[in-house]
């Protein structure tokens, strides 16, 4: 269902309001509001040439502990063999590995994560320990042809295409701002996964389309990333 105006008893990005302002139409998933499109029929275009979009209300987990990879295994994840890689697991959750005993897990873009149920419901074994990612950092996605020049002038690592591998992870600053960057291709489109400290999204999505405007780059919906893949 979508709509221009969420629930207030929804859970809604820090972005909301900015979004509201570009025109966003919004889609609930579950008790979840993403943005859907912002009333464009070119956003699978926008999103393969420059597009940034905001997915900080789907699901994250994180898990962190000497224990943890090989409980992990337990629960039948596939993990990256080395840290700062990430795989895509099959329900489509994205695991990152940020380093020999912490785990980043990311939902698919319906918000649907069969590994993070199994994960956040099953007990935790000795020295692992639970990490609220969906609370303490936000979640956005830029994307298209243009997404490694953008991302050149608010980053001093080297993120093009045949430098960073698809599945890689550099952590690092982003306009002054820790995060964490992942390389996570939606189909043919390059598509780069930024997770950041929450209370810091505003700034950072302001940088990241201040950083677009040059190459023509514009907010994208869920709907635009779907359609790439």
């Amino acid at each position: 269902m979508s709509s221009t105006i969420a629930s207030s008893a929804l859970r809604r990005s820090q972005l909301y309001r900015r979004h509201i302002e570009m025109g966003a139409e919004f889609i609930t998933l579950g008790d979840r509001v993403v943005v859907s499109h912002y009333g464009s029929n070119q956003e699978k275009q926008q999103a393969q040439h420059l597009g940034l979009a905001d997915l900080s209300t789907l699901p994250r987990a994180g898990f962190k502990g000497p224990g943890t990879p090989d409980w992990a295994l337990g629960l039948a994840m596939e993990l990256p063999v080395q840290p700062n890689r990430a795989t895509l697991q099959s329900d489509g959750t994205l695991v990152a590995r940020l380093s020999q005993s912490e785990l980043l897990l990311a939902s698919n873009l319906d918000g649907l994560s069969q590994c993070i149920a199994s994960a956040t419901e099953a007990q935790l074994a000795e020295s692992v320990y639970s990490l609220p990612r969906s609370d303490s950092h936000s979640w956005l996605v830029l994307c298209g042809s243009q997404a490694a020049t953008t991302l050149a002038k608010v980053c001093g690592v080297d993120l093009r295409a045949h430098k960073f591998a698809n599945g890689e992870i550099a952590q690092t600053s982003i306009a002054k701002i820790n995060g964490v960057i992942v390389r996570n291709d939606l189909g043919e489109t390059l598509s780069y996964c930024i997770f950041s400290d929450s209370s810091s999204v505003e700034f950072l999505w302001d940088s990241l389309l201040d950083a677009m405007a040059e190459f023509e780059g514009a907010a994208v919906g869920a709907q635009a990333l779907r359609d790439c893949r």
